[in-house]
């Protein structure tokens, strides 16, 4: 199995005020995807998966793959990052967690 190489992995968790704004925070994460610094998105929410281990409190979770730290950091000051991020998740989420992590 290959292993990624030279990549910063961007995992962000979701949890809504209100659940019925799912749809909208869905809709806001989708104007990421143009980012030029992202390598690769996938937006999620909770799989059918129950072991003891798994926490399934979130609403929503976003990953991203970059090439490197530095577009990452690119991204977060691109202009779409900072209106979703003040358009859509600071108004529609009650919490918001982030795990970054680079290869070893």
């Amino acid at each position: 199995m290959p292993i990624l190489q030279n990549t910063f992995v961007h995992h962000v968790h979701f949890w809504l005020k209100n659940k019925a704004d799912k749809d909208k925070l869905i809709e806001g994460l989708n104007i990421l995807l143009p980012i030029p610094h992202i390598r690769d998105i996938h937006i999620g929410v909770p799989a059918d998966t129950n072991r003891d281990v798994i926490d399934r409190s979130y609403d929503v979770s976003l990953l991203i793959l970059f090439d490197t730290p530095e577009a990452q950091e690119a991204y977060q000051v691109d202009p779409t990052h900072v209106i979703f991020a003040e358009e859509y998740a600071k108004p529609l989420c009650s919490k918001v967690v982030v795990t970054d992590s680079v290869n070893i």
